[in-house]
C-alpha cells in the first residue's frame, strides 16, 4: 500500500516503513505527525484518486530528526555595473518515518 501525500508544496511517494525528508514541519523529536493532504493511496483494491484530496485519508509519521541541510551560495552579478551580492543559505528540514496510512 502507498500514497502520493503533499507536504511543503512538494509531493512524495510514500510507504509505511519508509522514511522521507521534507520540509520543515513544527514539532520535537519522536513527536507524530498526522499529514492530510492526501492525493491518491493505493491498495488492494487498487487506486483511490482525490479530487483533489482523498477524503477520511491520512499519513501518520513519526519525527525523526530536525535539522538543516548543507549551505549554498547564492551569487548575484550584474555585468559593467559593478553590482555583486554574496549570500548563504542553509534550508530547514524535517526527517519523517512513515507509520501508518489510513482511510475510510
Amino acid at each position: 500500500m502507498y500514497a502520493i501525500i503533499e507536504t511543503g508544496g512538494k509531493q512524495y511517494r510514500v510507504e509505511a516503513g519508509s522514511t522521507i525528508q521534507v520540509e520543515k514541519l513544527p514539532g520535537d523529536v519522536g513527536g507524530i505527525v498526522e499529514l492530510d493532504h492526501v492525493h491518491l493511496v493505493h491498495g488492494v483494491a487498487g487506486p483511490i484518486i482525490g479530487q483533489p484530496l482523498v477524503r477520511g485519508a491520512k499519513v501518520t509519521a513519526e519525527i525523526l530528526r530536525q535539522g538543516r541541510l548543507r549551505s549554498i551560495t547564492v551569487f548575484k552579478k550584474k555585468r559593467r555595473k559593478n553590482y555583486r551580492r554574496t549570500r548563504g543559505h542553509r534550508q530547514h528540514f524535517t526527517k519523517l518515518l512513515i507509520k501508518d496510512i489510513t482511510t475510510n
